[in-house]
């Protein structure tokens, strides 16, 4: 950095205050996900609903894509609490916990990596269910069925893929920072 004294110095630490502060333009973007929570709660309660009321009328099929509906929406939403407290945490500021005494101690320590890792094992999870809702719903096989639960089949596996060789990636690349230092902390 410049010296701070000079013209240029001013300038570019102005500039830098400006960049850093930008982060709070994202601080509207996890709470536009907090509210998104509503709309799912929304769902899951319909879902519920209709799922209770036609309890006793329902195939035992029907019943189990039900189920597995809500357990969509609720794997959604874990998703976006992952999301929403380590996006905020990692990109915008800390959040003071000490006044929380059922805070989750992974909500303090998830870094950008470990968030990519969650996401992508909470997409993969989705996937799954998904894939084994409209397995369960064929009632015909047609050319048409077939077609789309190839096609599931093969998003389901390139998402399975992606999260093995991030997980590798960002085991491959720790292994490295680690094992340029000695125990003792030199090279």
């Amino acid at each position: 950095m410049s010296d701070p004294k000079t013209s240029v110095g001013r300038v570019e630490h102005i500039l830098e205050q400006l960049l850093f502060s930008a982060r709070w333009l994202l601080a509207p973007f996890y709470l536009g996900l907090a509210l998104s929570l509503v709309v799912l709660l929304i769902k899951f309660v319909m879902e519920l609903g209709h799922l209770a009321l036609h309890a006793f009328t329902i195939s035992e099929s029907d019943t189990i894509l039900g189920i597995l509906t809500l357990v969509d929406l609720a794997l959604t939403g874990s998703l976006l609490i992952i999301v929403i407290f380590s996006g905020y945490e990692n990109f915008v500021s800390k959040i003071d916990h000490s006044s929380h005494k059922d805070w989750p101690e992974w909500m303090g320590t998830i870094d950008f990596s470990a968030l990519k890792l969650k996401m992508l094992s909470s997409i993969v999870a989705i996937s799954a269910v998904q894939l084994l809702k409209q397995f369960m719903s064929l009632t015909t096989v047609t050319p048409e069925n077939e077609r789309l639960l190839f096609w599931l089949v093969v998003i389901h596996v390139v998402f399975v893929v992606s999260s093995v060789l991030l997980a590798l990636s960002d085991r491959i690349a720790g292994s490295h920072g680690s094992s340029d230092t000695t125990k003792d902390g030199h090279r």
